[in-house]
């Protein structure tokens, strides 16, 4: 019988541990998911394209988190990379040029934003493509979901693409991944009878739409009753921002994107 009972608590411990294991799941297109033997292997198998999103981490009014940006462009660029079938997504770049801090200006005057100068943060995009270029890729690839660094992704790209002439490597900067959202909604939002001032250009309407498209869980939809204002860092009126507002510059920011990098790669 204490043998019987044995085998049982034995056999129910093992179903117990069953039950909960976590299933396996195949490595997805997240480099930050992935093992160094996993990549390496991609790698040789042809995923030779890489995705750099940058982010931002800023104030966004006090409906939208401070990582927005963040969240936004790791969720487009898996959607981006899946679509294109041969390319990976590196960590996102989280900080950025967001304004001074003695004295604070811009964002910077907003607890829990970060920033970085504008040489620090070129530099650090510049060492990230150097690190995918040593580990195999042939394309690294810029998008960013912020306009105020735009240049800075074309200059470094211009840079890299200089110091490797005489190799297959490149670097792109696809600026028509924020292009692209920003000319979308704003003229599907003018369309639709929305005026500039709310529409506006930061956690405004289309900057909250869009990401309650992307992931409702960056919006506290609970604030977004009360009046805006530029002095808690909202310009526009996101009151009216909805899901359904915001999905046509989900599918322009994917559609416009994926076109960029298949042109930008095409190999002569």
């Amino acid at each position: 019988m204490p043998g019987t009972l044995s085998r049982l608590i034995a056999a129910g411990s093992l179903a117990c541990v069953a039950a909960f294991a976590p299933a396996h799941a195949a490595p997805g297109v997240f480099v930050d998911d992935l093992t160094w033997t996993e990549l390496r292997d991609q790698v040789a198998a042809g995923r030779t394209t890489v995705i750099v999103p940058v982010g931002g981490t800023e104030q966004n009014g006090p409906h939208m988190t401070l990582g927005k940006h963040n969240a936004r462009v790791r969720i487009l660029a898996g959607r981006i990379a899946t679509a294109l079938g041969d390319a990976l997504v590196a960590p996102v770049i989280a900080y950025a040029p967001e304004g001074g801090i003695a004295p604070p200006t811009a964002h910077m005057r907003f607890p829990g934003t970060v920033t970085v100068p504008t040489p620090a943060f070129e530099a650090t995009l510049a060492s990230v493509a150097r690190s995918f270029r040593l580990h195999g890729f042939r394309d690294i690839v810029f998008i960013g979901d912020h306009g105020g660094y735009q240049g800075s992704l074309q200059a470094v790209a211009r840079q890299l693409n200089h110091a490797w002439a005489s190799t297959p490597v490149r670097a792109h900067a696809v600026v028509e991944y924020y292009q692209a959202g920003d000319a979308a909604l704003r003229d599907g939002l003018r369309a639709r009878g929305f005026r500039d001032e709310e529409i506006g250009t930061h956690a405004g309407l289309a900057d909250t739409s869009l990401a309650l498209a992307v992931d409702p869980g960056l919006v506290r939809t609970e604030r977004l009753s009360a009046a805006p204002s530029a002095a808690e860092g909202t310009y526009g009126d996101p009151r009216r921002a909805s899901a359904e507002l915001g999905a046509p510059g989900v599918n322009a920011i994917v559609t416009a994107t994926v076109e960029a990098i298949r042109r930008a790669t095409r190999r002569r």
